[in-house]
């Protein structure tokens, strides 16, 4: 596989469960870092996927960005739902599995936490109620439910990142995920920007929003730092 250097340290294309190709950035400096499984949008494991890999590395983690659709990537709302359309969830939480092994085994990584955007948000969440140990869960607009019975298998704080305008993911489906969360005695940490949509800090959308992208990304890094290093 293609391995290069970047100024956030080393990364590569590896594979690491069956037939899909996940890209691995790595802290700058050698060492014993936190990993994070890193899920795609719906568009895959795209350009602005790997650099924001790139960014979470060069604050101390290993980043397994990993790879749902079998390398394609959409151009297009269409395409993306048809490439959504062709996962089986149960094949992807295997693969998912597989990264988390990946960085606890080969990058010897003690913590592990996943973070996805959108339909990886989601993806993210249904990691987390699978049973499979994480030490830390971040959502990006994915799709989350106020089940008890799912959310009583996290045992590890959890990042809700949401916009109110969203008509994705509901403001109140958000809401009864964090009122099931207290009850059930999560850490967590909930924020629903008012006035802004689904897939806000994807600068490839028109409704981009800059300044809740930017704090959005700053409780993240804070999120991580005070969790997965601590």
């Amino acid at each position: 596989m293609a391995q290069f250097q970047t100024q956030n340290g080393q990364t590569e294309f590896l594979n690491y469960f069956q037939d899909a190709n996940g890209f691995l950035a790595r802290a700058p400096r050698a060492g014993l870092y936190p990993g994070i499984v890193l899920i795609h949008e719906w568009w895959g494991l795209n350009d602005y996927i790997r650099e924001e890999a790139k960014k979470l590395a060069a604050y101390g983690y290993n980043v397994l960005a990993v790879d749902l659709f079998g390398g394609q990537i959409a151009q297009t709302p269409e395409e993306a739902r048809l490439l959504v359309q062709t996962v089986d969830p149960n094949i992807a939480l295997e693969n998912l599995r597989a990264a988390v092994r990946h960085l606890r085994q080969r990058e010897m990584a003690m913590k592990v936490g996943t973070l996805g955007w959108c339909f990886g948000g989601g993806q993210a969440f249904r990691l987390s109620v699978s049973g499979e140990p994480l030490n830390v869960t971040v959502i990006y607009y994915g799709h989350v439910t106020a089940d008890k019975t799912d959310l009583d298998k996290i045992h590890w704080p959890v990042l809700g990142i949401f916009g109110e305008e969203d008509d994705v993911v509901s403001a109140e489906a958000v809401r009864n995920f964090e009122t099931a969360l207290s009850e059930l005695n999560i850490p967590h940490e909930i924020e629903i920007y008012p006035g802004v949509g689904h897939a806000f800090a994807n600068p490839g959308n028109p409704k981009h929003a800059v300044g809740e992208k930017e704090d959005a990304w700053n409780k993240t890094v804070a999120f991580l730092e005070r969790t997965l290093k601590n």
